[in-house]
């Protein structure tokens, strides 16, 4: 999902600033930094299949989403969403979520089908739940109709959702009841993965899957393995798909704290974040540091690509601290750019490759 240790202290930071409080500065691009200015929080990004379209989810009431030409760099809010309860998969649903206090955190798509995908967002403020929606392209931008929901446990709050191919979500929370950010960076286990299997009424805890600062989360392709950021390790696990979980495989402590972690088209995982040694911000983020004012001081971002089968890593591209742009949380791939996604900011960057 945060803050400036990727989603790591996303959750404190959303209530200490506000949409009224950023400067409207001007969108001029910083070196080879460009932007799509006026989205506000940005948190999570992701490309509809087979099109020039990226989905972009909104941490700020009353939006939802956002539509982005990945081409002509046009934005705005969907259009004439529609609504069509899938009551056979999600019963326990009660209706679709209130818009004028819906705020999206993670995002997962999946193709289902020819000008056809299914959307799941981690879904805050007008409830604690999973919504999903269908994507349609055939018109050519892209219409969103509401399907349904999973919600989440009570007092649980999701920060990443990942789909397999029979509808089951897997999805990350934070901090569990009873822990803290100071936790998660002091490298303490605070979150846990749950899974939802279509069938079944709630989501069910994976064993074993406990980290600190769960945060971003994705399958493999194959489905038999599941990708976990965490935030205190500043590492990225995986994970058998099984429950209890097994760990399998680890990347090394990565020069970010990563977010959130996708599987691009070309097999690799991709995760972004904000740099973590900068001196002019006192350093990595550690106990040290007030969280508010770990997230105010800009840092560079920093997209990684890790080879799924070793977890290898390798930096794909560099930012340099720009004030108008900090709190990165993610990196998308849609083949001559480079997205960022930030959890506070009203802009989304990019860089040509």
């Amino acid at each position: 999902m945060l803050l400036n240790a990727g989603k790591l202290f996303l959750l404190s930071m959303l209530f200490l600033l506000s949409p009224s409080s950023w400067a409207q500065t001007d969108c001029e691009s910083a070196g080879d930094v460009e932007f799509i200015c006026g989205p506000a929080n940005a948190e999570d990004l992701v490309q509809v299949p087979d099109s020039n379209w990226i989905i972009s989810s909104a941490m700020t009431a009353n939006t939802g989403f956002y539509l982005v030409n990945a081409t002509t760099g046009a934005w705005n809010p969907p259009v004439d969403m529609g609504l069509a309860h899938d009551m056979a998969r999600y019963p326990l649903c009660p209706s679709p979520p209130d818009m004028n206090r819906l705020e999206t955190h993670g995002l997962n798509i999946r193709a289902t089908g020819a000008n056809q995908a299914t959307l799941y967002a981690v879904a805050h403020g007008a409830r604690e739940s999973i919504e999903v929606y269908e994507v349609d392209t055939a018109s050519g931008m892209p219409r969103l109709t509401w399907k349904g929901c999973v919600l989440m446990p009570d007092s649980l709050a999701a920060n990443s959702v990942a789909s397999f191919a029979d509808g089951t979500l897997v999805a990350t929370v934070l901090l569990m009841p009873g822990k803290s950010f100071a936790d998660s960076v002091a490298m303490r286990p605070t979150g846990a993965v749950f899974k939802w299997v279509p069938g079944e009424s709630d989501f069910v805890l994976m064993e074993n899957s406990e980290l600190p600062g769960n945060n971003g989360i994705e399958v493999s392709a194959d489905g038999s393995e599941i990708f976990v950021v965490s935030s205190g390790f500043q590492t990225i696990v995986a994970f058998s798909n099984s429950n209890p979980v097994r760990q399998l495989r680890t990347t090394k402590q990565l020069p970010i704290t990563p977010d959130n972690v996708h599987l691009g088209a070309n097999g690799m995982l991709l995760t972004g974040g904000m740099k973590n040694d900068v001196p002019a911000c006192g350093g990595a983020p550690g106990p040290q540091h007030d969280l508010a004012a770990l997230g105010s001081c800009p840092r560079g971002s920093i997209a990684i690509a890790i080879d799924p089968l070793t977890m290898e890593d390798r930096v794909l591209v560099e930012t340099p601290t720009i004030p108008a742009f900090s709190n990165a949380t993610m990196v998308l791939d849609t083949g001559n750019r480079y997205w960022f996604g930030t959890f506070n900011g009203n802009r989304i960057a990019y860089v040509g490759k």
